[in-house]
């Protein structure tokens, strides 16, 4: 039987047949259905949901698009809308229901969408009156986007890239793709580079930022250093995008540029420009030259470095701190760590090159900026000799900068997380520092979330289980937050009820067993039944099944000694020859007496195998 599956949350849906529109009981979402009841082309259409789901949206359009081609669903056309705006729905913090975010805002509203026109015009009228209330919802999300877009001054450039790996940890393209973006600001470019824009962007969206930043820029660079990185969903989407935006605007440039790996590796659309190896010497001056022409259409700007100070006195530390803190705040990492060395030099014990020196090391442009690198420093070197020689005040300044950092770490796990792993992940960042702020409170929260996140997934695993196997699996789920809401109930309920299914199964197949007239499937049997401890009358049937074997084996020892007994005669008749006395005639006489016995018990333990047992 066909199921429908809930295009927010994924639950499986209760639909009777003719039915448009329903309301899913597990995110409590009215929502609309495709018009088929064909099992192919709703398994289909919900691998296309899936893929939405997962904010794979050209996946799943084109699954949309082939489906089009062989009817028109008003469902189809307004999935390839949802696909066109990026929308995902999440869940409203107020109502808890599932609203609807945009990732791929347009400057088109939704409303003229054509796509959008084509489901109205084949939807019936309570398809039809959902559909208006949704796109009207996502249109003012676009008029805001865009307000807020509008306000942001235009990019040169556009790095593309990976921030962290699967477990959470930072990757070499985003190493690669910050040592670009600080050359190309060196250059006097203007670059959009996620990990340092969208810093002070923390708990608001990102979506007006990243299209304002992908519809400015001329160019646009892809860094990875594996396959799937390229692939991964959010770069894809990004990249994408800025494909889309070079059909309509030939001045634009896309820069595949990889390391460690084979370029014929990279995506089927990004093999078509030419790549930039990255581990190739020069590569960083050959490219930022590159950019400059296609981005300013005139050779690159160049900023030359400060120039080397003479050696100083005690009269210009104060200026070469200053100078130190005008170059970390142009990024220029190595001039200022140059001049804080040279106030290290005359005074050893000024903390406050040491601090410059940290800031330099971090990338950070200001002292007060030390919070944001989201990282505990207190091992660096740097840091210790500045608590060193600080006086009390800026030991504890520079202390609380510290614990400020390891905070915002947490913190930034914590929003990013959302899976149990994730929560857990920032638990143990807060717990680095359990008596900060309100480090116990978010420890608590993130365990709570935790559990949440495993009960969400068992009550998930629950709702598909179909069989023994996949009800043990959702009463494990349960089983590990054993602790938290009515879970210890439910994994035992759960258990009970897998047990049961599976002693049924191997009831019914020990049964089934029993119907063939041979030893072997009744030993199996037999061993099924005793498998089964109390289960019904299982142990009384293995008893029954048992003594059955016996007397068999029993008929087939008789038989064998009388079988063997008929070999020894035959030989001795043999050895007699013409002979024809008494004792040739008894051999005769028990050799056939025998070999009707031989018949009889032949057909007495056939006869025993064929009888019915239950």
């Amino acid at each position: 039987m066909a199921v429908f599956k809930c295009k927010m949350c994924g639950g499986s849906l209760e639909v009777t047949e003719g039915m448009t529109v329903c309301e899913c009981e597990y995110c409590g979402t009215k929502q609309t259905l495709p018009k088929t009841d064909n099992e192919q082309a709703l398994n289909m259409f919900n691998r296309a949901n899936h893929f939405r789901q997962q904010c794979e949206f050209d996946k799943a359009a084109e699954i949309y698009e082939r489906m089009t081609a062989q009817r028109d669903d008003a469902e189809l056309y307004w999935s390839i809308v949802l696909c066109r705006y990026g929308i995902e729905y999440v869940d409203d913090p107020l109502t808890k229901k599932k609203i609807p975010t945009c990732h791929r805002t347009q400057y088109k509203s939704i409303l003229e969408d054509a796509d959008y026109l084509e489901a109205l015009s084949h939807a019936d009228s309570v398809q039809k009156e959902v559909y208006k209330q949704e796109a009207e919802y996502i249109d003012k999300v676009q008029k805001g986007i865009l307000e807020i877009s509008n306000k942001e001054k235009p990019f040169d450039v556009f790095i593309c890239y990976k921030e962290t790996d699967d477990m959470g940890r930072r990757t070499p393209d985003s190493v690669l793709a910050q040592d670009l973006y600080y050359g190309l600001v060196k250059e006097g470019f203007k670059v959009f580079f996620s990990r340092i824009t969208l810093e002070s962007k923390l708990g608001t969206e990102y979506e007006p930022y990243i299209f304002a930043a992908l519809n400015s820029a001329k160019v646009m660079v892809v860094v990875g250093t594996k396959p799937e990185y390229f692939n991964a969903v959010w770069v894809r989407n990004e990249w994408s995008r800025y494909l889309m935006l070079m059909q309509e605007d030939r001045s634009r440039t896309l820069i595949p540029a990889y390391k460690d790996m084979d370029p014929y590796d990279l995506p089927d659309a990004l093999s078509m420009f030419q790549a930039q190896d990255m581990s190739k010497l020069g590569f960083m001056q050959d490219l930022i030259r590159g950019i400059g022409k296609i981005a300013n259409d005139q050779p690159v700007k160049s900023v030359s470095a400060p120039a080397e100070a003479s050696k100083p006195t005690n009269s210009n530390i104060e200026n070469l701190l200053k100078r130190g803190a005008l170059a970390l705040e142009d990024g220029d990492w190595s001039a200022a760590t140059d001049f804080y060395e040279q106030v290290l030099n005359e005074d050893v014990e000024e903390y406050r090159a040491y601090v410059g020196k940290l800031c330099a090391a971090l990338n950070i442009h200001f002292e007060t900026e030390l919070p944001s690198a989201k990282k505990d420093f207190s091992q660096n070197e740097n840091y210790r000799r500045a608590i060193r020689f600080a006086d009390d005040n800026n030991k504890k300044k520079m202390e609380t900068y510290n614990l400020d950092s390891m905070y915002n770490e947490a913190m930034q796990v914590y929003e990013r997380s959302t899976t149990n792993k994730d929560f857990e992940a920032a638990a143990a960042l807060f717990e680095r520092t359990p008596d900060y702020r309100d480090c116990k409170e978010m420890i608590e929260k993130c365990r709570e979330c935790a559990n949440e996140c495993i009960y969400q997934r068992a009550e998930q695993a629950l709702r598909d289980a179909n069989n023994d196997s996949s009800l043990a699996h959702a009463a494990s789920l349960f089983a590990k937050i054993s602790g938290y809401k009515d879970s210890a109930e439910k994994s035992t309920d759960i258990q009970a009820k897998a047990l049961e299914i599976k002693n049924g199964t191997v009831y019914a197949e020990a049964i089934e067993k029993t119907k063939y007239s041979d030893p072997d499937n009744l030993k199996s049997a037999a061993k099924m039944f005793r498998s089964l401890g109390a289960y019904k009358d299982s142990q009384a049937k293995a008893d029954i099944i048992e003594d059955r074997i016996n007397k068999y084996k029993e008929l087939e020892d008789e038989r064998g000694k009388i079988s063997n007994r008929r070999k020894e005669i035959s030989k001795q008749l043999k050895n007699l020859g013409v002979f024809s006395g008494k004792l040739k005639k008894a051999l005769d006489q028990e050799y056939t007496e025998l070999g009707s016995k031989l018949q009889y018990i032949h057909k007495t333990a056939s006869d025993l195998l064929k009888e019915k047992l239950f």
